[in-house]
């Protein structure tokens, strides 16, 4: 009896360690490939992070309580940053928690894809089953996003670079025609442009405030058929023809006062401001200056593509995106992923996009948010410039802190009225050091 009883102790005890170390294997299943199964009937909680304006993060948060509503199995929470972001994103990187999805600039996903904090995408989504597809994508978008074929981010939408006008400034200048009409009929030139700031400038008020950015600046080389960056990688502002010729013309009219540096406006002031006061007639912006310019009832304003030098009715200009990536070290892949696919698809960029949103979709499909309401009147401008239009290209995005040298020599250019070849030698020449610089590293 003794016996027996030892033999049916060992017996439960035998069974008991097999159903613990089965346990123990149905939870190491569920956490391979970074994703911890949560205890059964708790929901998966994610995080995601963004920047953004009080409009904005309020449209942001009422996508994520609809995402919770039609997902009772996760829970996502948006975390604002409202200052200082990038810094902010590495340092959560860096110990451990930072969000599962986030935003990431041009600049910035560089950084993230070259110390491998951010997952690729690319094999998730090839899947038979996935819905985020590449060709659903504009290709000029990719920009920084994309290397090797390999994509790290994809773009949340977009905001092509468009000159915005105020009719009611044009008009007191004595300008008839205005620059949308002008380009419908091909005759929205740099010649045309030169004489309507010649007009406004007469007013004593301001003609085009020229923002020290890419996005600016390129569009220039751009709407002249130039380049700014040759198939190399490497920096020809001045040694493109076409490219000297487009910085020529922005020096000649910052000097004749048709072209205002915006670094030299009154303190306290901004492109934006002022056009909305009636005292500047062109500011270059994408689609985020509308949410704050229909706020203003009495505001005549309108936007035209880039004027060209070239004898076609539109040339490529600078196209600004920002892209949603995934952390790599999250716990939730799966259920970030979801939200990741659903945040950038059709559905989702029209959901944040309509009734007067402040950017362009970057997804086919989903251009009638633009459209509604006939506002500005020529809207449909948006989604010309995004066909041809390009994200800041890798070759200045994929070196940390060229941007930012690029623009400090230009802003001394505006500033000090220094003479132009000396200085654009000089930014070809600071800008190839740095890229072969990091080539070599």
């Amino acid at each position: 009896m003794k016996k027996q009883k030892w033999s049916l102790l060992a017996l439960v005890l035998t069974l008991s360690i097999l159903l613990q170390a089965c346990a123990a294997g149905n939870e190491e299943a569920q956490t391979e490939g970074g994703n911890t199964a949560p205890p059964k009937g708790e929901k998966v909680k994610i995080t995601w992070a963004t920047w953004g304006n009080p409009g904005e993060l309020t449209r942001f948060q009422e996508f994520t309580k609809d995402f919770n509503a039609k997902h009772p199995d996760i829970e996502a929470e948006l975390i604002p940053i409202p200052g200082e972001y990038d810094q902010k994103i590495l340092t959560q990187l860096t110990g451990g928690k930072a969000p599962d999805i986030f935003y990431a600039g041009d600049a910035f996903i560089v950084k993230l894809i070259e110390n491998g904090s951010i997952e690729e995408l690319t094999p998730l989504m090839e899947v038979s089953d996935s819905t985020l597809k590449k060709e659903d994508y504009y290709e000029g978008l990719w920009g920084a996003a994309q290397r090797d074929n390999k994509i790290y981010g994809i773009m949340v939408d977009c905001n092509p670079m468009v000159l915005w006008y105020n009719k009611k400034v044009l008009k007191d200048a004595g300008v008839t025609d205005m620059p949308a009409d002008l380009q419908e009929k091909g005759e929205w030139t740099w010649d045309a442009f030169k004489l309507m700031t010649e007009k406004i400038r007469t007013t004593g008020k301001y003609g085009y405030v020229l923002d020290n950015s890419w996005n600016s600046t390129h569009s220039w080389v751009t709407a002249n058929g130039g380049k700014v960056y040759d198939e190399s990688g490497a920096y020809v502002g001045n040694s493109d023809p076409k490219a000297k010729e487009a910085f020529q013309f922005l020096y000649d009219n910052v000097k004749a006062k048709n072209i205002t540096f915006s670094g030299t406006l009154p303190k306290g002031q901004g492109g934006d401001a002022m056009f909305m006061s009636n005292q500047v007639g062109f500011v270059g912006a994408g689609r985020w200056y509308l949410p704050l310019f229909k706020k203003n009832a009495s505001l005549e304003y309108d936007v035209v593509t880039w004027p060209t030098n070239t004898g076609n009715k539109i040339e490529p200009a600078g196209i600004p995106t920002a892209y949603m990536v995934l952390n790599k070290a999250s716990k939730q892949k799966e259920a970030s992923y979801k939200f990741l696919t659903e945040f950038v698809s059709k559905e989702g960029q029209i959901y944040r996009l309509q009734g007067g949103g402040n950017a362009v979709p970057s997804v086919k499909g989903a251009d009638d948010v633009v459209l509604e309401g006939n506002l500005p009147e020529h809207a449909k401008l948006f989604l010309d410039a995004r066909e041809i239009g390009y994200a800041l290209t890798p070759a200045e995005a994929g070196i940390p802190g060229l941007s930012t040298d690029i623009n400090s020599r230009f802003e001394a250019l505006w500033l000090k009225n220094e003479d132009l070849d000396t200085a654009m030698q000089e930014i070809q020449d600071l800008a190839n050091k740095k890229i072969d610089e990091y080539k070599k590293k």
